[in-house]
């Protein structure tokens, strides 16, 4: 063989063993396995570290294995040997900026926006070179936070999502495991508990918190309990298999004497999607969560489900464009004092994942950045307040002890005074002797005055429930009676607390909770059943609709929309101071006014019938005095008919877990 042979040869092998990593490489970056993906091109980047095809996909590798940092010097090189992608500039600009290079970040952000096409990374793109020129107004926030690393936890290996409960600190670690969970090169995550008194924590006491919550080749990450710890909801998925746990699904166990359940999927997972991160509301009825499912604002969104008396979950719903972004929303919880605390990289923030806070104040969502030390250039995440001043949170900051790292922190503001506000009322009925009794089984909605649902419960044995509400807002209460033979007429109260605001200057305790107390009487729904409309007044000898009139038609107008299934008649009656035709007469004129005002605002005049009685049916026989004529001058409404009202599904006891059982 002469020297040309031999050369061709050996650059046909060099060619070919060079195209079998590239296959190598590229296969194991489809499936998911991004550390072996970095392993792999790394062979290639030894030899020839300019390859702009390697660099790229070993810093795509580090950007899905959430290695932003990692991954900045790969763009860099990928692009300088002209590797072009609709997103690479983007990312690159990302990493800078976990990197804490601000400046740059922005210049590159500056160079996408004039040449991106692609709609969604523009938005991205854009949202971001206007959160970088808002940092300097978050560095002039004023901050009383005092932050320690809780170096009694926390390992060589990743620790985060610490969660209180019961003297019992709960977290996620990658600690003891052999199993190799191959996207990040790092061990599975299992999860761990230990004895503490708030921050204070007995190091000898961590162990895993169950066998049958922790496998050794699957992740088990974020965790939450119910208010009474004895439910638990959990994320866990990656675990490679094509069925279920493809990506990453919320669990549930139940604490049955002493020992948690077998894990069972929830129903509320959107399959082949990351669904993770659960909370629970301080009250239980409420399951926040994040989701990149679609039809979201970003990458992954905040969703919240609701939780009914037999501990289904139901109704998902996205938290909307105020929290969410077109990054990425994650890690929610609500403290006891109602605000919602999550992570996000879309809003303004400093690299990463950045903390902040939900606040709701006069009807509007405000989000806030808790700013540094509580936030840094890497990933900060999973909050949780133990005390209203104090609590934990999870960095992979620099200077921890390893990976991600739990720290506890302290509010040290002087001025800090939270106020809790309650709405608590009884729902009752009258009774055959129309004396009021406690009415149970009573579904109430809290709407506010656009009408969005903002919380809803249903009456115990009691007939109370309890809403959280905020200064200076207008609400709706929405009572409804399902079940039964009994029906009752839908019953809607507004209530508001303008004006009502405890005085800051005279609070003396770190936390004052302030109850309002409200009483929610729905009527029983009965053919023939008559109802007085107080305030229904007409100018003398007049029957035109008056504006104080109309208001309280406006009333009646409601019960019709809420009650569908109903027919009324609605009469009208006078006194007896003029002759018993004209009476009649007007009565009749004030009564198809009253109709007519009534039809003009969305009511089917089917539904409607005017009937005047004049001075026919006085209740007060020879009244004497004004107030007595008054009492005879009124008007009523009788239910005529009532249709067949539907009150919903019937749910099954296991609906809250998945079709197959899991």
């Amino acid at each position: 063989m002469n020297r040309i042979t031999q050369f061709l040869v050996a650059l046909l092998l060099l060619i070919t063993a060079s195209c079998s990593v590239y296959k190598k490489a590229n296969k194991e970056f489809s499936l998911g396995r991004y550390q072996n993906t970095i392993d792999t091109y790394n062979k290639v980047l030894a030899k020839n570290p300019d390859d702009p095809e390697a660099n790229f996909f070993v810093a795509e590798a580090y950007r899905k294995s959430n290695r932003f940092f990692e991954s900045a010097p790969y763009y860099e090189k990928a692009m300088l040997n002209g590797m072009e992608n609709d997103s690479i500039r983007l990312h690159y600009a990302f990493a800078l900026k976990s990197r804490g290079e601000y400046e740059k970040a922005r210049e590159e952000l500056d160079k996408y926006l004039k040449t991106v096409d692609n709609e969604e990374f523009q938005a991205r793109a854009s949202e971001e070179f206007d959160n970088l020129n808002y940092l300097d107004e978050l560095r002039k926030k004023e901050n009383f936070f005092r932050v320690k690393n809780l170096s009694a936890i926390n390992s060589s290996a990743a620790e985060y999502s610490p969660i209180y409960n019961d003297g019992k600190l709960y977290f996620t670690s990658s600690r003891g495991n052999n199993k190799i969970y191959l996207a990040t090169g790092t061990p599975f995550t299992n999860i761990y508990m230990a004895e503490t008194n708030g921050a204070r924590v007995d190091s000898t006491s961590i162990k895993s918190i169950s066998d049958l919550i922790n496998t050794n080749n699957i992740n088990e990450g974020s965790l939450t309990f119910s208010p009474d710890g004895k439910t638990m909801v959990f994320a866990r998925g990656n675990s490679g298999k094509r069925k279920g746990t493809a990506d990453v699904n919320l669990f549930m166990s139940i604490l049955r004497n002493g020992q948690w359940t077998e894990p069972r999927m929830l129903n509320i997972n959107n399959p082949g999607y990351w669904d993770s991160s659960p909370a629970f509301s301080r009250d239980g009825r409420t399951l926040y969560f994040a989701s990149n499912r679609p039809g979201g604002y970003g990458g992954v969104d905040l969703y919240s489900a609701r939780r009914n008396a037999r501990g289904r979950f139901y109704k998902v719903t996205n938290l909307g464009p105020e929290l969410n972004t077109t990054g990425n929303d994650m890690f929610p919880y609500v403290s006891d004092d109602g605000y919602l605390y999550f992570s996000s990289d879309g809003h303004p923030g400093f690299g990463g994942l950045d903390l902040f806070v939900a606040k709701r104040r006069n009807g509007v969502t405000t989000v806030e950045n808790l700013g540094v030390p509580i936030n840094s250039n890497a990933d900060d995440f999973g909050m949780f307040l133990y005390k209203a001043d104090r609590g934990f949170f999870t960095s992979n900051r620099d200077g921890g002890e390893g990976d991600d790292d739990i720290y506890t922190f302290l509010n040290e503001d002087p001025d800090l005074k939270i106020v809790n506000y309650y709405l608590e009322g009884v729902t009752m009925t009258h009774d055959n002797n129309d004396s009021l009794q406690i009415l149970t089984g009573v579904d109430v909605r809290l709407l506010d005055y656009d009408g969005n649902e903002l919380d809803e419960a249903t009456t115990g044995d009691d007939g109370k429930f309890l809403f959280r509400v905020y200064e200076h807002e207008h609400y709706n209460l929405v009572a409804k009676k399902t079940g039964g033979k009994q029906q009752y007429l839908i019953t809607r109260q507004p209530f508001t607390t303008v004006g009502k605001s405890a005085d800051r200057d005279t609070l003396t305790s770190l936390v004052t909770d302030v109850k309002f107390d409200t009483l929610l009487v729905l009527e029983r729904l009965e053919k023939n059943k008559v109802f007085v409309l107080e305030n229904i007044y007409y100018d003398l000898d007049r029957y035109e609709i008056r504006d104080d009139a109309a208001a309280e038609l406006d009333k009646l107008v409601t019960i019709l929309k809420d009650n569908p299934e109903i027919k009324i008649e609605l009469s009208s009656h006078t006194d007896d101071r003029q002759t018993e035709q004209y009476n009649l007469r007007l009565s009749e004129r004030r009564a198809q006014s009253a109709v007519d005002y009534i039809a003009s605002q969305g009511i089917e005049k089917s539904r409607l019938v005017a009937r005047g009685y004049g001075e026919s049916k006085l209740i007060i026989q020879n009244a004497t005095t004004e107030e007595q004529h008054q009492v005879n001058r009124r008007t009523e409404f009788k239910i005529l008919e009532v249709g067949r009202r539907s009150d919903g599904e019937d749910f099954d006891e296991d609906d809250y877990f998945d079709d197959t059982g899991n």
